[in-house]
Parts: structure tokens; sequence; C-alpha cells
């Protein structure tokens, strides 16, 4: 038997009988020779035209453009009512006012009276606001939990801020695409309409070079080490990704808390801020603080930044944290910031006592900057936030409005109702000021305006059809952070539960386009280039398990007035061409109504979510309307709608087809198949059952519970890409594990997804029980050559192990249904080991530069992780704000510390055990086709294993046929697993320093376009710093009498 094994007698009859049962099959219940005909039968009238790539990419900037302008203009509306209002406002000490405050609303007392500020606010449920309950009509307020809502400074803000209620519903009607607008103001509110219940949002300033001074020594142990740490850990949560930063810790001498980043500043993004948080954590006490060589060395850091071109080119500051015992600074001063000060010293005084206040005032203002003492936990919020003050009153004395976009966050009150359809936004914001007569050199700031942008309403203007089956679009920032991308792969599991990755909105576009080795394509987009790329490239399928190799053409260009650039990519084979038919409207109408019929929801065919009447129409009905001209207000796609009506009446055959074949079967004859079905490229779905829907096998497939089954707003669904790059007229088997009815304690298995390429247009399948296709495989496994003397083999002997496996080396069948589903390298390693080194499959290695791992047990700081998980998602959302925004950031810093505090030490363990981001490698293997059969023999010490692979016809499929006798278990499996990059060489020092040269790795990044670091009308304030109630302005450049005897501080606006 091992001899006749060897040379492959019988098992290429056995394959060739499986491959015609299965084709037959498969070819009857789909229909594909039908589709094909019909395809053929119009391909005359069939108009191809070829797609410019870049003629598509500025389109869809140009509409995206004319999206986020109306989205800009509605903000400066909000702006323009806001300092009108303001303006016509006189502050009144005895104001009484009622308004809607959020936590409040609809609150009733014991007596089942409404609360004070907490009348009766209707909240309706709307599904342009993702079905969250609330109120068009008016706008609510919002107040931290730390301030007084009848304070009068409260109250006059919020009396003066009515006026926007109108602006706000006039920006909703004049375009009803907007989602959340805002204003938060400076005095501690935040006015957010339509009105709905209370949730936090964080937000972030301006460009700036940071580098955080804290004091290590003796003197600053226990509440007053708490109390630095906490303000550390504060300013880092005021950054944002266009600002860089460092922090030193000193005492007897000078160490950076991450030696990696030794002499240099990093970008204060996620990654880095989660990373240094985690750092401050573990500093520890000790020695003497020696304050003047700290101040050297971040002098000499901001010095060779901004002489090199680094960093934000914009401000620089130096945070000095200390109790006060600091002695030896001025010299330092002297000769790196005076006379002009270009680097700003904020001071921050640490404990209760007073007798070194005096050297941390003259510190702070002899260098343009500003003191402040924090003697407990709370008072750490607010005197932080002090430096943004001064960073930010340039700007506001120039009365400069600038347009601020941000980064991508998570709309966070979905995130907290684990909804699976999570939405992206970003923010566009616009700072108000005061325009009166008597404040207007003083730079006021009275708040800011804002609204949200969902990225996905922006992502519909590049429609998926356009793109073809590969195809896809995204958006990147001036940072070269990824903004929208169908890779982008934001959230992670805990459990059962949907958390977001700690640096979900920092990931690079080189993560995600990785083969671009040399990141031309991200340079190019970064520096606003419009222009073309090409590059091969391997695209993980199924969740991992399987690859595509494409060449994409990748178009880009930049979207005007915003920090963003547009990428198209188009992948030759699918994206160059489109197949325009023709059609009556009549003749497709009559095919489109059709009840198998139903088109991809999340595809834009018609406009629905701007006319509240349109909101309830399915995108089939909103279509039905257009062509009957029933609704003369409807707005369609014209171009796709006409690729819809020719596809439906080239596939309306196929339900007749369908219809026949159900009315065939026997109830007494075996039932096949579960159902057929097709799509075309046009989003477009057909599909037909065999059986009761009650024993249909996956009840999920083809519906939105199953993504990878559907088309999406950002993919085709997978059987059809797993189709379209197999020969037209072949098979391609997919086995998934669903529940239903017929195994259940096995997670019932359920037939491949079979599915054919008749055209470009299309892809038809069927679905399919795996037991029918065992029990024709252990038929077919039979058969034999011998005429009509009994066969000598069969896959039924013990002597013989037989497998069916799927091009990628899955097992669909074998005679233990424990092994079904799972990789054969895992399942017999030997024989995995021969197919590689014969070349019948080859290895592809694979990159996932969003992945989550355990932390190693032992780390020390030059080799941690670079983030930690976030400690809520209370800081979710941000705004990236170049101007202050104090109103919002007191709310979200203060609530992530009450976690931290309320949690603390009990939770430490918990975070070492929870997930963090990591960078992955993991191997993919390919069948390689070429090879139709091979065999051979494995050495396996005592014995020889002999083994015979058979191509099956048609399909993704491969006969595998083993001799189980002799024990191969020397060979270790082979195993389809992810392994950290850096934890792939020996030696640890290593690994440390290759995480540390990724680490320092400065990418190219475009700045913001304005910076306001010093205005040329400097005010000088004259008394000590901070400046009292009976100060005097002084113009630049005013002599100042220097008193006998005394001393004069300059502080500096």
């Amino acid at each position: 038997t091992p001899v006749a094994l060897g040379t492959g007698e019988g098992t290429g009859l056995w394959a060739d009988t499986f491959g015609g049962d299965l084709y037959n099959t498969v070819t009857k219940y789909s229909g594909s020779l039908l589709l094909q005909k019909k395809y053929k039968d119009v391909e005359p009238s069939l108009k191809i035209e070829e797609v410019d790539g870049l003629e598509l990419v500025r389109k869809f900037s140009e509409d995206m453009e004319t999206m986020l302008r109306r989205k800009v203009e509605a903000v400066q509306n909000l702006v323009e009512a806001a300092e009108e209002a303001d303006l016509n406002h006189e502050f009144n000490e005895s104001l009484v006012f009622d308004y809607y405050n959020s936590v409040l609303i609809n609150e009733r007392d014991e007596n089942g009276n409404f609360v004070e500020l907490g009348a009766e606010f209707l909240l309706e449920s709307n599904a342009h606001f993702s079905n969250l309950p609330v109120n068009t009509s008016i706008s609510s307020v919002q107040l931290p939990t730390n301030v007084y809502n009848k304070d009068p400074d409260i109250l006059n803000g919020v009396y003066m801020s009515e006026a926007l209620n109108a602006v706000f519903v006039e920006n909703f009607q004049r375009d009803p695409t907007l989602t959340w607008q805002y204003f938060g103001s400076a005095t501690g509110f935040f006015r957010i309409y339509p009105g709905k219940d209370m949730e936090y949002i964080q937000a972030a300033t301006s460009p700036k070079d940071i580098v955080i001074l804290v004091d290590v020594s003796g003197s600053m142990k226990g509440l007053r080490m708490t109390i630095a740490k906490h303000t550390i850990t504060t300013i880092l949560d005021t950054l944002g990704e266009n600002d860089f930063v460092n922090i030193i810790a000193y005492n007897d001498y000078v160490h950076y808390i991450e030696p990696c980043f030794k002499g240099i500043l990093v970008q204060a993004d996620r990654d880095n801020r989660e990373h240094f948080k985690l750092l401050v954590e573990e500093l520890m006490v000790k020695g003497v603080g020696i304050v003047d060589q700290a101040l050297r060395e971040a002098f000499e850091i901001l010095k060779k930044f901004q002489e090199a071109k680094q960093g934000s080119l914009c401000n620089q500051a130096i945070m000095l944290i200390s109790d006060g015992a600091v002695e030896d600074y001025q010299p330092v001063f002297e000769k790196y910031n005076w006379p002009d000060c270009k680097v700003r010293v904020f001071t921050y005084l640490i404990g209760r006592e007073v007798s070194f206040a005096d050297d941390m005032k003259w510190i702070a203002c002899n260098n343009k900057g500003y003191y402040t003492q924090i003697s407990t936990l709370a008072d750490t919020q607010e005197n932080v936030m002090e430096y943004l003050h001064v960073l930010s009153r340039p700007m506001v004395i120039n009365h400069d409005h600038d347009i601020i976009w941000t980064e991508a966050y998570m709309d966070s009150k979905l995130l907290s109702l684990q909804t699976q359809s999570l939405m992206l936004l970003t923010t566009v914001a616009m700072p108000v000021f005061s325009k009166k007569n008597e404040t207007r050199s003083h730079g006021i700031l009275l708040g800011v305006v804002g609204s949200d942008v969902a990225l996905r309403e922006l992502m519909k203007l590049a429609p998926r059809y356009r793109l073809g089956v590969h195809g896809y679009a995204f958006l990147n920032t001036n940072n070269g952070y990824i903004l929208s991308h169908p890779d982008l792969r934001p959230l992670y599991r805990e459990g059962k539960k949907l958390k977001p990755k700690p640096n979900y909105n920092s990931v690079d576009l080189s993560e995600v386009e990785w083969e671009d080795q040399a990141e031309s394509l991200r340079t190019a987009m970064i520096n606003r280039e419009t222009g073309s790329f090409s590059m091969d490239v391997k695209v993980p399928l199924d969740k991992g398990k399987r690859v595509l190799f494409l060449t994409n053409d990748y178009f880009f260009t930049d979207i005007s007035d915003t920090p963003f650039s547009l990428g198209v990519v188009l992948s030759r084979g699918h994206g160059e061409y489109i197949l325009l038919g023709n059609t009556s409207v009549e003749e497709g109408l009559h095919d489109l109504l059709h009840p198998d019929l139903a088109l991809a929801s999340d595809w834009i065919y018609c406009i629905t979510d701007i006319d509240p009447d349109h909101r309830k129409l399915s995108q089939l009905e909103a279509m039905v309307r257009f062509l009957t001209r029933e609704d003369p207000d409807l707005e369609c796609d014209e171009e796709l709608v006409r690729e819809v009506l020719f596809d439906a009446v080239v596939t309306a055959p196929m339900e007749a087809y369908w219809t026949a074949l159900a009315l065939n079967i026997s109830e007494e004859s075996e039932q096949v198949v579960d159902m057929a079905f097709l799509g075309t490229r046009a989003g477009l779905l057909r599909s037909s059952l065999f059986v009761g829907s009650e024993k249909v096998s996956d009840r999920k497939f083809l519906t939105p519970e199953d993504e990878a089954s559907v088309f999406t707003l950002d993919r085709f669904p997978l059987w059809y890409r797993q189709a379209s790059e197999h020969p037209a007229g072949s098979f391609v088997f997919n086995l998934r594990w669903a529940e239903g009815p017929g195994n259940p304690q096995l997670c019932a298995p359920e037939a491949g997804r079979v599915s054919g390429q008749p055209r470009l247009s299309s892809s038809v399948g069927v679905q399919m029980k795996l037991e029918f296709l065992q029990r024709k495989f252990w038929v077919a496994t039979r058969q034999c050559s011998t005429g009509d003397m009994p066969c000598t083999q069969s896959c039924e002997d013990s002597d013989l192990d037989c497998f069916v496996v799927d091009n990628n080396g899955f097992i669909l069948i074998s005679e233990r249904s424990q092994e079904m589903g799972r990789f054969l390298g895992e399942v017999d390693g030997a024989v995995m080991t021969q197919l590689l080194s014969m070349g019948v499959f080859s290895q592809v290695t694979m990159y996932d530069y969003q992945a989550m791992c355990k932390p190693s047990s032992h780390h020390n700081s030059a080799a941690q992780p670079l983030v930690s998980p976030i400690s809520a998602f209370l800081t979710a959302t941000r705004w990236l704000l170049q101007e202050l925004m104090l109103f919002l950031l007191e709310w979200s810093v203060w609530g992530s510390w009450y976690d931290r505090g309320a949690e603390g030490e009990s939770h430490k363990q918990k975070k070492q055990d929870q997930l963090q981001p990591c960078d992955t490698e993991y191997p993919v293997f390919v069948y390689q086709p070429a090879i139709r059969e091979a065999n051979g023999i494995i050495e396996c010490g005592a014995c020889q294993k002999v083994f015979v692979v058979q191509q099956i016809p048609n399909s993704n499929l491969l006969l595998l046929v083993t001799d189980p006798t002799c024990d191969c278990s020397i060979f270790p499996p082979v195993l389809q697993e992810a392994t950290e990059i850096l934890t792939l060489t020996v030696a640890s020092a290593h690994n440390a320093s290759v995480k540390c040269d990724r680490m320092r790795s400065q990418k190219v990044r475009r700045r913001p376009d304005s910076c306001h670091a010093f205005h040329p009308e400097v005010l000088l304030c004259l008394g000590l710093c901070p400046c009292s109630q009976e100060h005097i302005w002084i113009p630049r450049g005013t002599p100042v009498p220097v008193l006998p005897g005394g001393s004069i501080h300059v502080y500096a606006l």
C-alpha cells in the first residue's frame, strides 16, 4: 500500500471524481452557467470606460472640500453670533436666569416636581444623531461637577449664549448633514446642540515644544511627589499631536525618565503621552535637587530643535515642577534666554510651604511665564491651565480666528452603548473673542465654537462602486496619521466588551500601507502633492488567514483649506475600467422590484439623510421613487442607478431559475444546498433559499450582523473578493463556522462559501452544509481504475489518512471532526514542512502594526511598550485646538484623575495584565497552483511517512492522502501564529536598541499653517507675578524707572 500511495495511483482519480461532482452540484444550484450566458448575450452592448484615477481623486477631493466648507461656514456663523451677543451684553452680578442643565433636565424631586434647572425637556430618538435622544429645537448646557451652576460668571455667560440657539437651528436647517454643534465658554460651561443629557469631552491645545522638569529630590517625598506626578499627567493631557515634549527628572544629577529620548523632543501623540504617564508613576525621590543643570539640559534641547528646524517651530516652554528649593538659576537664563526670552518658563510650586515662593515667581516672571502654587490634588487642574492663558494671548490680541481641525476620535456615547456602528469623528473649531472696546487690547477669549463631522459621511463622497472590488479611499492628517482607512482597526475586544485601542487615533499611514518601505506615498501626501504611485501589495483577508497579491495604483491630492489629504486606490485588473450597460427604466424597474433583490444598505444610491421625510426610506425605496418621479426632490447618483438597473435586468432570470430548481426538489430528497446568492459591482444582491429559513445553517450570512459577507462602505464581501482572484468558472470554497440547527454542540459546521466569477461585474455562489461535501468525498474515494475488480485502496482504510484542504492550508474534510477548520500545519507539522520545502505551499510574511499583545513580565524603561491602556473612554474625544479650551479640559482631566484616584493601587496589577499596542508579524501559507500533483517520503527516524497531494479541478481545494502508521511527532507543528516583532531576536539588549531607534525616529510631518508665539505689541505688567488687581499697563518700549533700593518684576503677557 505505501508503494502504491507513493506513486499517486488512484488519488488522481479520487480528486477528479470529487472535483467533477462538486463542480456539477455547485454549477447546478448556483446557476453560474446561466449567469455567464446572460452577460455574454449583453456583451456587445456593454461600454467599457477607462477610469482616470487622478481625475477621480480630484473630484472626490472637491466634493469633500465643499462639504467641509459648509461645516466651517456654520462655525463662522456661531463665532459672529457669539461675539455680537457678548458685545451687546452688560454683565449683571445679580442676574437671575433659568436654563436647561444637561445633568438635571427631566429630573424630579421626591414630590414629583421638576428640580431647579431641570424643567421638562423633550427628548426624541433621532437617527441622524446615532439614534440618541435629543431635542433639535434647542441646546442644553453642561457644567463640570466642581462649578456652581448659579455662579454670576456662569449665569451671565449662559444668558449671553442663549442667542446661539437660533443660529444652531438655522445652521442645521441650512445643512442637515451637520451633527453636534458646540459653544464652550472660558468660564467653564459647555452649550451643545441638539440638547441632550451629559457626557464628557476633552480638549488639547496649541503647537508648542515643552520640556517638563520635575524635582525628585528627597524633600519631594509623600504627598508632594503625588501632586507633582498628577501635575505632569495633567500637562500631558493638554498636549496634542502637533506638540513636542520630553520629561527630565533631576536631583543630584539629571536623568531622562525615558532614556531612549535623551537629548530630543518627541511628538506628543497618544502613544508617547501614555508611555510618559507610565514612567511618571515609577518616579522615586532621593538626594538633593540641583536645578541649574536641569535647566541647562532643557534649554540645550530646545535650542537644538529650533536650530535644526525640528519640533513645532512655534511656542517653546519649560515647565518647572518643584517644592521651591532652587538656586543658581539666574546664570542659566542670562546665557540661554535673555534678553529675548524666546523660551517661556512656567513654575509650579508644590506643597503648602511659601518660603520659596519668591524664587519660583522670579523665574517665571523674568522668562515670560507664569507662577502658580499647587498645594492639593484638587488644585492641579485649575493651576496647570494658567499656562494656556499665556500661550493663547498673542492669538487672542490679534483676533485671529484660526480654523482648527482635529484628529479622528470616537463618539464615546456610542462606544459606551457597545454599538457595532462605531462613529469616528473630526471636529472643526474656532475661537470666540470679546469685541468690546474696553477689553479689546487685553485679548479676552470668550470660548470656542465647533461642530463635529462624521468621517463616515465624508467617505460616502468617494462611492465604493467607482473603485472596483479591491479599491478604497482613505484620509490622513498633516502628521501622517490615519483619519479614515478601511484597514484602520480602532477597537479591540476584551472579554465581551469592545474597547478603543490606546493609540487608535495615532496610527500612521506607513503602519497601514506598510509595503511602502521608502514612505514615498506618505511623504508626498504630507507635502500636499497631487500625483500617483504604484505598488505591489499583499492584502490580508478573512482575519489574516488568507492573502491576496495585488498591484495597486494610488492617486492622491490634498483637500483645500484643511490639514487633510485624500488617497484613492485602484487595483489593476479590477479598478482601471468600469462596465456601463444600457437598459430602459421600465424594464429595470420591473426587475428591481423582485423580492429576492437587495441593495448595499451602506451605499448612497440616493440622498436620504437631508430631508426628514426621506430618512425613513430604504435606498431601494428611494431609488424607485426617483425612477418613477414620484418625489422630484430626491437626489440620486444617476450613474450608479443606471448600473443597478442594468444589473437587475441581466440577473433577473436567476430568480426564475432558482425558484424552478427549488420547486423540483422533493421533500424526501437530500437537501444539498441551503441557498444560492449573487452580487454585482453596483452593490446589488440576490439570494434564494432552497430550505426553510429555520433550517439555514448560517443565519447571519448576508445580513448586517456578518459584515464580511455583505457590501459595506469600505469593502466588497469576502466571497466576492476571493472569487475575483480565481479563474472564471472555478469555485472558491471557504469553511465557515456558525450557530445553527444541524449540530449545535459543535457550533454546526456548514459548507464552504462557493462563488464563481462569470465576469468582473458579478460573483455567484451557494451555501451548503459540510455534511453533504463529506458524503460526496467519501463516495469519490471509493473509486478505482481496476474496472470490475475490487478497489485495493480507499480513504476508509485504516492505513490511509485523507484530507481536503483549501489553498491556504485549512482543513475542510477529515476523518476526525475536531480537525476540520484547523490549519494543516497544526495537525501534521511533518507533511506541512515537506510541502513547504517542495514548493507546493509558500510562506508569506505579513505584518500587523495595530496588534494588541500582552506586556512582557520583565522590562526596563527603554524597552517598555509605547503606550498603556486608557483609564476610561472619557479621554476618547479630542479637539486639537490651538487656543485655550479650558472648559472642556477641566472636565475630562478631572474625570480621568477621579478614575485613577478611585482605583489607584488596586488596579496596578490588572493594568499590567491588560493588552497593549504592539507590532507583530505572522505567516500566511499559499498553495502554488502550478503544481497540480506532488508526492514524497518523509524520514521520521525509525519509519517513513508517505504522502500524495492532488489538485481538485475547478476549485481552490487539494486532496491530501498520507500514511498514518508512521509517527512523525519529531517534526514540530507549523503554526499560523503572530509574534511580536521586537521579541524575535535573542539578545534583549538588541531588542531595546531596535525599539528605541523606532521610538526616536521623527517621521516627515506638515506643521500647522499658523503660529502665534508672541504678539508684536506685547504688554508688560508692572508688579509681582501673577499680576494683582492694582497693575499698570505699559506699552512695550516705554522707559521704566528703577526704584532706588527696590526691585521690579516684569510679567510678559
